[in-house]
Formats: C-alpha cells, sequence, structure tokens
C-alpha cells in the first residue's frame, strides 16, 4: 500500500537494545535507516530521513534510498510515489529480506529492506547544486561551504561531526573524575598587542576604547589558580587575526586545562590520559603510549621540534667522519648530517636531483650533496672523488645504506643542517594524515629563549615570558641566556602540533629577573599586565597547565588533511565565509554608535604573526 498521508495510531514500540535505547525513538520514527538488520525481519517500523535515490520500475514498484545520518536503507513502494532527490520523507512498513541475489554487501543494511510501505512527504526539494555523496569531494571548496548545509548531509561530514562529539565526550570523561572544574572565561578582553594579531571589538559604551577577542585564556586561566580553583578545565573558543591555511583558522577551540601544585610530570599525565581516551573513543587501532623527547633530541633526529614518528629517515650524524677532511665543502663545518632514503636512487634522476638541491638551498642551507648507492655500497656522486676512501666507507656504514639507497648530505651551521634535513625527510617522506598508525610524541625542554633581538641584543622568549625556566639552568639565566631549557613543551601527532604548555613561574622575584632579561622595566611590566602580575602578589600557587588544538586533534583522528572538513561551518583559506557573506559591512548608524569611522586600510602584511607572548595555541 502506497500513501502520501500521515500514518494514523501509536508507533511500534522497538525491541529492547536498538534506537529506543539510544534515544532514537521519537513520535515519528522507531528507528534510524541503518539500525534495521535480519534480525528485525516481521516487524514494523517506521523511519524518517532524505531521499538519496529513486529508481522507478514501470508503474508496478519504486524502490527508494532513503538516508538519515546513520546511513541508508532500501524502501519498496508498490506502485509510483512522486519524490525526487532530497525530498524528506517518513516511511512506515514491514522489515523484510532482499530477493536472493539482490543484497548490497556494501550496505550495513544490505540483507533488508521495507515493504507494505506508507509513505509521507515532510518536506519537497529542489535539486541540489552537487550531488550529496563521495563525488562532492571533487566539487570546489567555496561551493562545498555556500550550501555547507547540503555538505553536511554527507556520510563523510555526518562522521567528522561525530567524531569531533565524540572525542569532546571523552575528554571530558577522563577529567571527570580527576576533580577538574569547567569553568568559561570572558570572551571581551583587554587587548595584548605584544602577541599575535588580534580581533578588536569596539565599546558602543566607552567610544574609542576596544576589547579584544581572547587569543587563548592564558591569563584568566592563571588567575584562577590564584583563587584557589585548584583544577581548571574547559573548551575554550579562541581567536587570532592570522593568516588561514590547512590547519589554522580564524576560529579555533582548544581543550584549555590549568593545575595548582603540580610539576610537569603531572600535567603530562593528565594530558596523555585525556588524548589517549579520545583516541580509543573514537578509533579501533591500537594507540601506544605516549612517547617522550627532549627538543635537542627532537632535531637531532628528526630536523623539526614536532617529528613524525610513523616512518624511519631520521637523521645521521656524519660530523667525526669529515673532521679534517680535505673537501672544502665539509672542511670546518658545525653540523654535518645526513638522511637515508629507501629505494631513493632510481626514483630520482638528475632532474628531480636538482630540484632537491634548489629546495635545500631555498630552505637557508648552502647546498646539499646527493649519493646514489650502488652494487657493494659503492657511491655514485659528484662529489665522491674529493672524498676519502675511510670516508666513503664511514658514510655508508653510519647510515647503513644498502644498494639502490639515495643519500641527502647538509654540512652548515647545527641549526641549518637539521632544519633542511628535516623538511626534506617530511617532503620525501611522510604519509598522509589518514595513513599510518598514530603517534604520539611529547617534545619537552624547549629553549626558554630563541636568539637575540638584533635590534635591542636582548634575548626573545621561546613561549610566552611567564614560562618557568628549567632548575637546573636558572643560575645561567644572565650569564648564558640562550643555554637555558625552560619547563616548556609540546604535544606531537604524526607531525602535527596539537599545542603547548608550560610551567608558569608564580614567583614576583623570577619574574622581575626574566622581565629585565627582556628589557621590560617594572613600569612597563605594570602597564602591560598590572592587572595579571598584581594578584600574584597576594599569593599564587605553583601551577602549570596546557592547551589541546580540538580541530587538529579531530582533523588527525578522522583521517583528514585540512581541519575544515572537521568543523561544521569554517572559513574558507581567504578567510572568508561563502555562506553568509561574511565579513560584511555595517551601517554608518551602527559606525557612528560605536565611534568608528572606516578609512582606507595600509596593505596587510605578508610577514606571519608572531608567536603570542600572553597564550598558548591549540
Amino acid at each position: 500500500m502506497t500513501t502520501t498521508q500521515p500514518a494514523t495510531g501509536e508507533l511500534p514500540i522497538p525491541e529492547p537494545g536498538v534506537s529506543a535505547a539510544s534515544g532514537q525513538r521519537t513520535a515519528m520514527r522507531t528507528h534510524l535507516c541503518a539500525d534495521l538488520r535480519a534480525d528485525h525481519v516481521g516487524r514494523t517500523v517506521s523511519v524518517c530521513g532524505w531521499v538519496a535515490h529513486r529508481r522507478q520500475h514501470g508503474q508496478s514498484l519504486t524502490f527508494v534510498d532513503l538516508r538519515d545520518h546513520s546511513g541508508l536503507l532500501q524502501v519498496v513502494v508498490d506502485g509510483s510515489v512522486d519524490v525526487r532527490s532530497e525530498y524528506v520523507l517518513r516511511v512506515t512498513g514491514t522489515v523484510a529480506i532482499r530477493p536472493e541475489g539482490t543484497a548490497n554487501p556494501a550496505l550495513a543494511t544490505g540483507e533488508v529492506e521495507l515493504r507494505d510501505c506508507a509513505v509521507e512527504i515532510l518536506s519537497v526539494a529542489t535539486p541540489p547544486p552537487f550531488p550529496l555523496d563521495d563525488r562532492a569531494d571533487a566539487v570546489d571548496e567555496s561551493t562545498r561551504l555556500a550550501y555547507r548545509y547540503l555538505d553536511l548531509r554527507r556520510e563523510r561530514m555526518q562522521r567528522n561531526l561525530r567524531t569531533r562529539s565524540a572525542v569532546l565526550g571523552a575528554m571530558r570523561a577522563a577529567l571527570a573524575p580527576l576533580d577538574f572544574v569547567e569553568v568559561e572565561t570572558p570572551l571581551l578582553m583587554p587587548s595584548t598587542p605584544e602577541g599575535a594579531r588580534e580581533f578588536i571589538v569596539p565599546s558602543r559604551q566607552f567610544p574609542g576604547s576596544f576589547y579584544a577577542l581572547p587569543q587563548s585564556p592564558q591569563l584568566f586561566k592563571q588567575l584562577l589558580m590564584v583563587g584557589g580553583t585548584d583544577r581548571y578545565f574547559q573548551f575554550a573558543r579562541c581567536l587570532r587575526d592570522e593568516d588561514l591555511r590547512a590547519d589554522r583558522q580564524y576560529e579555533f577551540t582548544q581543550l584549555d586545562l590549568e593545575m595548582s601544585f603540580v610539576d610537569q610530570d603531572d600535567v603530562l599525565d593528565v594530558i596523555s590520559a585525556a588524548v589517549l581516551a579520545a583516541a580509543r573513543a573514537v578509533r579501533t587501532d591500537t594507540v601506544p603510549p605516549i612517547e617522550r623527547i627532549t627538543w635537542h633530541e627532537s632535531m637531532n633526529r628528526f630536523g623539526v621540534d614536532k617529528p613524525d614518528l610513523r616512518f624511519g629517515m631520521e637523521l645521521v650524524e656524519l660530523t667525526a667522519i669529515f673532521a679534517g677532511s680535505g673537501f672544502k665543502a665539509f672542511a670546518g663545518a658545525e653540523a654535518i648530517k645526513g638522511i637515508r632514503v629507501p629505494g631513493g636512487s632510481a626514483a630520482h634522476n638528475r632532474r628531480r636531483l636538482d630540484d632537491l638541491t634548489t629546495r635545500a638551498k631555498a630552505l637557508g642551507a648552502k647546498g646539499l650533496v646527493w649519493m646514489r648507492v650502488g652494487a657493494g655500497g659503492e657511491l655514485e656522486s659528484p662529489v665522491a672523488k674529493f672524498l676519502s676512501a675511510d670516508e666513503l666507507a664511514g658514510i655508508v656504514a653510519a647510515t647503513d645504506a644498502v644498494e639502490g639507497d639515495l643519500l641527502l648530505l647538509v654540512a652548515d651551521a647545527w641549526a641549518t643542517t637539521c632544519e633542511v634535513l628535516g623538511q626534506l625527510r617530511n617532503d620525501l617522506g611522510r604519509p598522509p594524515a589518514g595513513q599510518g598508525p598514530l603517534r604520539f610524541v611529547w617534545v619537552v625542554d624547549f629553549p626558554l629563549f630563541v636568539g637575540v633581538d638584533p635590534a635591542t641584543g636582548r634575548p626573545k622568549p621561546g613561549h610566552h615570558p611567564f614560562t618557568r625556566p628549567h632548575p637546573d639552568d636558572i643560575a645561567k639565566l644572565e650569564s648564558e641566556p640562550l643555554a637555558v631549557r625552560s619547563r616548556a613543551y609540546d604535544l606531537v601527532l604524526n607531525g602535527w602540533e596539537l599545542g603547548s604548555g608550560s610551567i608558569r613561574i608564580h614567583e614576583s622575584a623570577l619574574q622581575q629577573r626574566i622581565f629585565g632579561l627582556l628589557g621590560i622595566t617594572p613600569d612597563e611590566a605594570n602597564a602591560r599586565f598590572g592587572f595579571f602580575l598584581t594578584p600574584f602578589g597576594y599569593g599564587a600557587p605553583p601551577h602549570g597547565g596546557f592547551a589541546v588544538g580540538i580541530d587538529r586533534l579531530v582533523a588527525i583522528l578522522a583521517g583528514e588533511e585540512n581541519i575544515r572538513e572537521v568543523i561544521a561551518f569554517p572559513k574558507t583559506q581567504s578567510g572568508l565565509d561563502p555562506l553568509t557573506g561574511a565579513p560584511t559591512q555595517v551601517t554608518d548608524r551602527q559606525l557612528r554608535e560605536l565611534g568608528v569611522r572606516v578609512i582606507a586600510a595600509a596593505p596587510p602584511a605578508t610577514a606571519a604573526a608572531p608567536a603570542s607572548a600572553g597564550g598558548e595555541r591549540g
């Protein structure tokens, strides 16, 4: 029987353990589309959803693939029913086994179909501008975002949003038994222009004054520790006016956390438990324990401070092999390192080798030495004739090279050598985001300062100026500031930095020493951070914290290369919102009320925004 009228009477009660148990039974449906299986055969059920496909078999039968967020169900309607793609239906019918030879193993519901159906059209629909299936992946992103409400109906997007929800739920559940208090911090706060670029909000009641949107809850969460909260967290919405890219949006979400009376290990243990709980909630593969390495080890082995542990090709130390070398390019170099590209010899002709050399120079190296490994470990290279037999043999032994491998060597300052080979390692070996295992790693003992400001001659902070120096290095603050390690730490997953944190300075005397090294006078400190520093004079506990970038974490767990795919309504890489048209102009009346006048803006800076001096970024 076919009808376009609403079914009457009370809905049948589903058996225990299915939709009703999961809260999906409503006045309009008993099951989700993908709930139904062979053990439901003979039951009368009601489902609701969108028409994914319609196939008419003459005038006797109509086949409709009905879709909701859970998946597809085939509905068989006697006669003809006038529905089109994306119509919204309620269908009541009897679950039956599909005829022999027509089962679809690609569907969870592929053994069954719904027969003897009553169809109610809940909403009609115009044809969508693109197909709402995997073919939409090839559609221009701006079109997908302009019709994001349609894009979200797709299985991929529904899966990503539910993965995100499961991650948040698992992290909350991991923190709940640890006595954390969830606290919301302000969205309107004073400007801290020494950090990353801010979004500024004009005040109507105080013309000429402005709020800033938070880059991070950093200052407020530390004040919560001064206030005795002891353990705080929130899923904080943060905003930074930085150039957008695959792993960065103007708006982002982070699990923000702070703890009192702790040391570094305490914070790392809590965050480790939270992210491992999130990973295990949405992944079926085994997630190994989180490794821990120092920043210096990370640079030496991987050439970057966010190492991807899914693949080898680690940097190999070769400096000692060339001590006293007659080869001019190697003689006197501070550091000589190499990487082995397994089987890379055949894959790299001379043109590709020249491209690698150009890439190395663009990254800051003076040059790049390449070597193909032939039979018996013989090295083919334009520089082989300048090296001794012992040097050539030493290279093969140190790199464990075998026939068919490609070796890439850089000789330069230690930092340059590491960074160039680290980038080449990622270029040549890094798998896509969705491939391989999950490999978390803590990177600890970052430098407290990262070089010297040429304009002032003073050290530049590697994190924010409230980061605690390593206790073993405090005596070096004035004599060797660049040798001082910090109690700062990053969490990295598959080569993506998930977030950063640190143990904080809670003593006024130590904070003044750091400000003095940075050239910040007491008056300047009070002017810039007074509302934050004054409370510390009333008794601040030792404390530390962290921020996990939820968008990045979910993207990796979902196998996505771009965080826009795990955000419901993102901006494009240019910062536009094709759905709403934002940013838009406002009326002259609004501007007058705010005391704001629009003038021609200076051309935007091309340089990347500086790292925030006042917060942590997930």
